[in-house]
């Protein structure tokens, strides 16, 4: 059978009946999600200490420095270092916390990173989980990161951790709101909420061109919004330095403070997926109607290289708002969402509708 990297059904599919000629059905099924775990468990690692390397090189030239250049060239290991600091540092117990909470905490910020990775369509073929409600999933299961925020700064018994925790979990829960909302204006437009058929939607067209200004709006909305909702700065009341020295996660050392640190990451990184997957197209090549010759240009590019190329695109963006904007007052962040982003919202959704029922869209 061959392979193509343009589609990995076949190669897929393969895989399933190698391992199911071979073996009982029990046992098959235990290998198959053996092997998808893993694989997800080393991207996940890679991914979070290529993230932390490139937010250090674009912060640097944003401040016109170097960055990272001792470790490995050009400081490219210098998070692998890090990490492996991070890993060798010792526990501290915290006397009065609640050891528990205090420890299961940052392990539920982690699962509900991968609960939601797994419904992300990475390429043609190459797809964890492919729900028919997969942004519904994607949503509830998102939202679950709150609870590990806040059992890690009320666990934690201190002042600090808890005002960081409560911050947290009041901004999480406002800007959640636009999110799923811009979210929904998508939905409206595609007619479905399967990841897979909303990429195929987009085959002649990116939502964010079919979609007219209302598409435009959503997006604009969602990139702030969930920007907001994963801590990150401007946006970053829950970690304030010079207030909570570092927030919810203050007491924590060594893994389970990396674990938090990489979370923070990997929330960049589903949360620029699912927008170029929404908005961009996914691994849908860039078309222009009628330009056959540029089209099929475009169509050599390997749909994985598109994904990649549109999630680090909007993570780039992400990491600009940090470091170009100054960090709000926790009053200023909850003036935007509930008087501008939701209201903008919701009169957002009613014209994406009418688009859809007039049929005025592409």
């Amino acid at each position: 059978m061959s392979f193509s990297i343009y589609d990995f059904t076949a190669f897929n599919q393969a895989i399933d009946k190698a391992l199911f000629d071979n073996c009982s059905p029990f046992w098959a099924t235990v290998w198959e999600l053996t092997i998808i775990g893993l694989v997800f468990l080393i991207a996940y690692a890679l991914m979070g200490l290529f993230l932390v390397y490139a937010e250090r090189k674009v912060c640097a030239f944003i401040q016109n420095r170097v960055g990272p250049n001792r470790v490995g060239p050009y400081g490219f290991f210098q998070t692998i270092a890090d990490f492996i600091k991070l890993m060798l540092k010792e526990l501290i117990t915290i006397k009065n916390a609640d050891k528990v909470l205090f420890n299961i905490a940052p392990f539920i910020v982690i699962i509900v990173n991968f609960m939601a990775i797994a419904a992300i369509p990475f390429a043609k073929g190459l797809h964890a989980i492919d729900f028919d409600i997969g942004v519904l999933y994607v949503v509830a299961v998102s939202s679950l990161s709150v609870v590990g925020v806040l059992l890690a700064g009320w666990s934690s018994n201190s002042k600090f951790s808890l005002i960081g925790a409560m911050r947290s979990g009041a901004q999480i829960v406002s800007y959640e709101l636009s999110v799923s909302l811009s979210l929904i204006t998508m939905i409206i437009l595609a007619g479905t909420m399967q990841f897979s058929a909303i990429v195929e939607g987009q085959a002649n067209g990116w939502f964010i061109f079919k979609g007219h200004i209302p598409a435009v709006i959503a997006f604009v909305v969602y990139l702030i919004a969930s920007t907001a909702e994963i801590n990150r700065g401007p946006f970053d009341l829950a970690e304030a330095e010079s207030e909570l020295t570092a927030g919810f996660h203050t007491e924590y050392s060594g893994i389970k403070f990396a674990f938090f640190y990489l979370s923070e990451y990997m929330n960049m990184f589903i949360v620029a997926s699912i927008a170029a997957t929404l908005f961009l197209g996914g691994w849908m090549p860039f078309h222009i109607g009628g330009w056959t010759g540029f089209n099929n240009v475009m169509d050599f590019i390997p749909p994985i290289v598109w994904y990649i190329g549109k999630t680090f695109f909007l993570i780039w963006v992400i990491m600009l708002f940090k470091w170009t904007f100054p960090r709000l007052r926790i009053d200023q962040l909850l003036t935007l969402e509930w008087k501008y982003l939701l209201p903008i919202n919701l009169v957002n959704i009613l014209i994406m509708a009418f688009i859809v029922l007039m049929g005025w869209h592409f």
